[in-house]
């Protein structure tokens, strides 16, 4: 590396899920925040598991969390039109229509004044219809690129072909790291692709005993029944944590070390520890 050059370590959370999953983050936070150059924690399920209030926004921002993605869930709290367009560190799906409030990228400085682009985008496959993702990324990821040379990309989808295909063609464009979300179970290709940190799914954080982050006899009636059911969170007392770690180069914006990272916390053990 050269004097200039300096490798910057970057912290993705996948979908925090209700206040299990807020909870966690914020555990898992106070004792390793100070490892980390910037956090992104991807927020569109931390609401009860439904989008996202405007308390928790502020809650998750305390947490240090430098950036909240988002996807198909970002509009189920209504009050999120009072506030999005001044949330100045949520990010919401790009390739929603062009008048959507919010903002689909934003730019965020890290220490040293290090530049870091964060892009979020839905995928179609098994989703509702949205503005294809390819031209509109592709075009943002060209502009970004005048400011930084260091572009995250947190790609909200269903089905594993589309993320890792569109994975592959972001990392052709120069992205630094893409993170795959949504489906709540974190996979086990975390990898370097054309210098791309890249993983299929950064899995959730949340109620560890529950179905991807709900209540597990809410998610069997709807299974068994067919009849609509309002999902509830789980409670349990061992949470989970699901994140990926990349370690990225500033200048070349190249990620240089990619890691998964799982781990379990008992609630009940932390409450007993704080009552001695």
């Amino acid at each position: 590396m050269t004097g200039d050059e300096k490798i910057i370590k970057i912290l993705f959370f996948g979908d925090l899920v209700g206040r299990p999953g807020r909870f966690a983050v914020r555990d898992f936070l106070e004792k390793n925040k100070q490892n980390y150059d910037f956090i992104v924690a991807n927020v569109e399920n931390a609401s009860h598991g439904f989008g996202l209030t405007e308390k928790n926004y502020n809650e998750i921002a305390e947490y240090g969390v430098n950036c909240m993605t988002s996807g198909n869930h970002i509009w189920d709290k209504k009050e999120i039109f009072t506030y999005i367009n001044s949330a100045d560190k949520l990010v919401r799906p790009c390739n929603y229509p062009e008048n959507t409030p919010g903002a689909g990228s934003r730019v965020f400085e890290a220490a040293d004044g290090i530049k870091i682009a964060v892009i979020n985008v839905l995928g179609r496959v098994f989703m509702a219809p949205v503005e294809s993702q390819w031209s509109v990324v592709k075009n943002e990821i060209i502009r970004l690129k005048e400011i930084t040379p260091i572009i995250i990309v947190d790609f909200h989808a269903e089905a594993t072909a589309e993320k890792i295909c569109f994975g592959r063609f972001c990392s052709e464009l120069g992205v630094s790291a893409f993170f795959g979300t949504h489906t709540h179970v974190q996979t086990a290709d975390e990898q370097i692709v054309n210098n791309m940190g890249y993983i299929t799914d950064a899995g959730f954080c949340g109620a560890s005993d529950s179905v991807i982050g709900m209540d597990y006899h809410t998610s069997l009636n709807r299974f068994t029944t067919v009849i609509p059911e309002r999902y509830d969170v789980a409670d349990s007392n061992v949470v989970q944590i699901n994140a990926v770690e990349v370690e990225i180069n500033s200048t070349s914006g190249h990620t240089v070390a990619v890691k998964r990272v799982f781990c379990y916390v008992d609630k009940s053990k932390k409450e007993e520890e704080n009552e001695k």
